[in-house]
């Protein structure tokens, strides 16, 4: 009988962000053949790298359009990208609608549009390469030979928590193949139809009967003797060693604060700093965008006015106290959406179909319409572009008290979009606000520009599928 294998030997997969920037690679690669191909045998360029460079500005142009079309799509969703046929189709769609939007600026882009058989040619090409390609992750990526074999380190509340969002999650990415706990009671049980593999002790023999290539440290209270040995002789062997609450977050886009227990490092970004001229740039594009955005609410007020007018003759703007960065209140200003007397019985949540929001305050809300005076608060330097949504100070005050780490979201500037509304939406009850301030959270620890700018893209992708309420 030969000699088993070393865990060292074993090939470690992808990681999630790793496959994220593979299939971001790939897309804009085949994309950018594609344009290539076409200008060679519709218009005759040399199909070589001198095409490129002497004609850079096409080809980034055309990677601008693909990164707005993929971000509306949601196309680095790994659930979304190992679905077939869905994940394909949903590409392909992207491709055409970043052509279509790649068309729409003559002059700076290949003359295309005189020849339909060029124009066939363009969107066959972009088409069948980038469709391809996704099939091709979807078939062959996600096969278990390709995803992580994870053990889970405890079989308490928290391992099953972290078997249930690996199920739910990150089945294209991770084989979970079992539990180890020190509890004699669970030995050679199986926990949520998943096999006790043995105790601490056991771990490395685990790594190298199962093949693991990845430990997940699932186990509540501080680490003893045994364990600290074993994690520290699966590392010496290759295998990746993660805490729980990181792979929580790696997976869900959230930052589980039910298992901060205190450690700030997991709720707020002490180890991860803005990128350097990040606050500059934010601000610089939010004067801009606020610009824009002013301009189209000195277009729309005359329109609301008069629908508000005939509808119940009350006042165009509402304007309301929110709390902003550092706890510093500011009266936020919106077009109204609601009666009058909306809260003659105090504060309370907005729910789906609110009765109090008027006819005309629900069209405004269908498209966002309503948020468009929060340009002027976004020029004051209340509010930013993107960022969590600012609450009212009753709110905070009673949010504050029953969810730790809730003031947290005050660190930075609230925002009109936000990690929170394009991946929940709205709260209506104290547990939808920890589901969102999970959301916050994750935006506050890993902020930058492209965060933003996937941020606004999909948030104008939402508009456009009408998902306000």
């Amino acid at each position: 009988m030969g000699a088993m294998k070393s865990p060292r030997e074993f090939r470690q997969p992808l990681q999630i962000s790793e496959r994220k920037v593979l299939l971001a690679f790939l897309d804009l690669a085949l994309l950018n053949l594609a344009l290539l191909v076409t200008l060679s045998v519709r218009l005759h360029f040399p199909l070589a790298a001198s095409t490129v460079a002497g004609r850079t500005f096409w080809f980034v142009l055309l990677s601008a359009a693909w990164a707005v079309a993929a971000s509306v799509a949601e196309l680095y969703d790994l659930r979304l990208a190992a679905r077939l046929p869905a994940g394909p189709i949903r590409a392909a769609l992207a491709v055409v609608t970043a052509d279509a939007l790649y068309l729409t600026l003559p002059y700076v882009t290949p003359n295309l549009l005189p020849s339909r058989l060029t124009l066939l040619w363009f969107f066959g090409t972009t088409t069948v390469f980038v469709a391809a390609w996704r099939a091709f992750y979807a078939l062959v990526l996600v096969q278990p030979s390709f995803r992580h074999r994870v053990v889970i380190v405890g079989a308490g509340k928290v391992g099953r928590e972290v078997l249930a969002a690996i199920r739910k999650y990150g089945r294209t990415e991770y084989v979970p193949a079992g539990f180890v706990d020190s509890d004699p009671a669970v030995q050679g049980q199986k926990v949520d139809g998943l096999p006790v593999l043995g105790n601490y002790r056991d771990l490395p023999g685990v790594l190298e009967q199962a093949q693991v290539s990845e430990v997940v440290v699932a186990c509540t209270g501080s680490a003893d003797g045994d364990l600290l040995r074993s994690l520290v002789k699966c590392q010496e062997r290759g295998a990746t060693v993660t805490p729980v609450h990181r792979l929580l977050e790696d997976l869900t886009g959230q930052v589980p604060i039910e298992h901060a227990d205190g450690n700030l490092h997991i709720a707020l970004p002490l180890d991860r700093p803005p990128p350097a001229l990040y606050d500059t740039f934010k601000r610089l594009a939010d004067l801009l965008l606020a610009a824009v955005g002013l301009l189209a609410t000195a277009v729309m007020t005359p329109l609301v006015a008069a629908a508000l007018w005939l509808e119940d003759r009350g006042p165009v703007f509402y304007r309301q106290r929110r709390v902003g960065r550092g706890g510093r209140e500011f009266v936020l200003l919106k077009f109204r959406t609601m009666v009058g007397d909306a809260e003659s019985n105090g504060v309370q949540w907005a729910g789906i179909n609110d009765p109090r929001v008027t006819r005309v305050g629900r069209a405004l809300r269908r498209f966002h319409l309503d948020e468009l005076p929060q340009a002027v608060n976004i020029l004051r330097g209340e509010m930013s572009v993107v960022g969590p949504r600012p609450e009212r100070p009753e709110m905070v005050t009673e949010l504050e008290a029953l969810i730790p780490y809730y003031r947290t979201r005050l660190s930075v500037q609230p925002g009109v979009a936000g990690w929170a509304q394009v991946n929940f939406g709205y709260a209506d009850s104290v547990e939808d606000a920890i589901v969102k301030l999970r959301y916050d959270l994750f935006y506050i620890k890993h902020r930058s520009v492209l965060l933003d700018a996937q941020i606004i893209i999909r948030t104008v992708g939402h508009v456009f599928r009408h998902g306000g309420r």
